[in-house]
């Protein structure tokens, strides 16, 4: 196997497990706290905005590394 394969495995199951962990750990208490069809559905959108913050975030952070590198190594 490859460098790159092995990275491309270890980056899609990084991102696989990282999705399960959100929806097990941040989704689904969040839904199933409401009783109410509209509130089930507000929580579920706050929930998707929650996710696409995040991944701004560590996009935003791993761009500032990847672009800094030489200065950090």
């Amino acid at each position: 196997m490859s460098n790159a394969a092995i990275t491309n495995l270890v980056a899609a199951c990084a991102g696989v497990f990282g999705l399960a962990a959100f929806v097990g750990l941040v989704a689904i208490p969040a839904v199933s706290s409401y009783s109410r069809l509209w509130e089930r559905v507000a929580a579920a959108f706050l929930s998707i905005y929650v996710l696409a913050a995040l991944l701004v975030v560590g996009v935003v952070i791993g761009g500032i590394v990847v672009y800094e590198w030489d200065r950090i190594v």
